[in-house]
């Protein structure tokens, strides 16, 4: 028996971000996740409406650059990405796309990419797998 394998090292970002609240995802394909990219990154979604991020204690997210951004950066606790609402639609997307041979990395992103849409299509599924009650509390007192 012949299993087919695929070993190629080629790789693209995935930025993504989750209104838990209104079930809203905004997301961004990146060749690199350096402090440059993500403060220009982090400067659109500002332009977009996002005015805080729940981030991890990557050396990119905590970058001055990053926070002169102007937007509210709400750091997880150590080792802790089970509590970031983005992680979880991550491991719906490698649910769906894992497990398989692409032809090309432009195949398995559009395999997300499709993916990410049918999920920002229903915004009751986004907050059923990322708003829980504490986010849908703490969110309830930020200030408008």
């Amino acid at each position: 028996m012949r299993q087919r394998r695929q070993i190629v090292y080629q790789w693209q970002y995935l930025a993504l971000a989750v209104d838990s609240v209104r079930g809203e995802l905004y997301w961004a394909w990146l060749e690199n996740v350096k402090k440059e990219t993500m403060a220009q990154l982090v400067k659109e979604w500002k332009e977009t409406g996002i005015d805080a991020l729940v981030w991890d204690g990557s050396g990119s997210h905590r970058a001055r650059l990053v926070k002169e951004a102007g937007v509210r950066l709400i750091n997880l606790p150590a080792y802790a990405p089970e509590l970031n609402p983005a992680e979880r639609i991550i491991e719906e997307i490698r649910g769906k796309i894992e497990g398989r041979v692409y032809e090309s990395l432009q195949a398995k992103r559009d395999k997300a990419e499709a993916f990410l849409h049918e999920l920002a299509a229903e915004p009751a599924r986004v907050r059923r797998l990322a708003g829980w009650d504490w986010i849908q509390e703490a969110a309830s007192q930020l200030p408008n």
